[in-house]
């Protein structure tokens, strides 16, 4: 048998009892659902507060790594210098160790590394009336040199003058021609970096160290040290200026991370376990 529309809504109509019954349904499928959502919510905004965790500790051990790697170069660089080997594939294994050679300078092939801001790594450098007393812009000086026991000629950066006092003649006291020990740190061949220009070759003017270049140019090996402050001649270039400090930020990040932690933490613990609203 067949009902027609009217029928059906008429009958509908006299039973009251499917609506009750049908919108009964529908408050608990919505229940269900909102439940369901909220579940879904509440374990995902979880993974916020697990993550920033997990960033933090990162760091922990990232400073961790970092102090020991501080306290390794401290270490290179404060050691008793050992004598200089002639095998320039031996002397890569030796970045930041200290070592001594003799022999003397070859003053008419100074390269010069430009700009450099002196490094003052001994208070008396001032006291002594050092030529970077004045704390200006200037340049490293790279002077190629003779070792009389290994018979070899290697490259020094014999440190730091302020810009006036770059031209060799403005200098000629330190301009030494005995044979001297020097005693300095090994550094290797860098890689430009981001917006740093490109050596200059024909005027001198050198950005970043390039051994391979300065060594083709001078005849030199493809080695340099850093000579140390102890190892400056009077009137010349100050030594020591080597810096060996690391960018060490990682207490800033643990403090970060470990605050978020904490700052997700009690509002993921406020909005679903007191359901307090935020």
């Amino acid at each position: 048998m067949h009902f027609s529309l009217m029928e059906k809504c008429l009958c509908c109509c006299k039973c009251p009892g499917r609506f009750v019954i049908f919108g009964r349904k529908c408050s608990s499928a919505a229940a269900d659902a909102e439940k369901s959502e909220d579940a879904f919510l509440k374990w995902f905004l979880l993974l916020i507060p697990a993550a920033t965790f997990g960033l933090g500790t990162w760091q922990v051990k990232r400073r961790q790594w970092k102090m020991g790697l501080i306290d390794e170069l401290r270490r290179l660089t404060t050691a008793e210098p050992i004598p200089l080997p002639p095998d320039p594939l031996e002397v890569n294994k030796l970045e930041y160790r200290r070592v001594k050679v003799r022999g003397h300078y070859d003053h008419s092939q100074e390269l010069y590394i430009m700009p450099r801001s002196p490094v003052d790594p001994e208070k008396e450098a001032r006291e002594a009336g050092s030529l970077s007393s004045s704390g200006e812009i200037g340049a490293n000086v790279i002077t190629p040199f003779h070792c009389s026991d290994l018979g070899i000629k290697i490259l020094v950066n014999r440190g730091y003058v302020p810009k006036q006092k770059i031209r060799p003649e403005t200098r000629m006291k330190g301009q030494v021609s005995d044979e001297v020990e020097v005693v300095g740190v090994v550094r290797l061949t860098e890689t430009r970096k981001p917006f740093v220009p490109n050596n200059d070759e024909e005027k001198n003017r050198w950005h970043y160290r390039d051994l391979e270049a300065m060594s083709g140019i001078t005849g030199a090996a493809p080695i340099l040290i850093d000579a140390d402050f102890k190892s400056t001649i009077p009137g010349g270039p100050v030594g020591g200026q080597t810096r060996v400090t690391l960018r060490n930020e990682h207490m800033q990040y643990i403090i970060t991370w470990y605050g978020l932690c904490a700052a997700t933490s009690y509002m993921w613990y406020a909005k679903f376990i007191k359901k307090i609203k935020l």
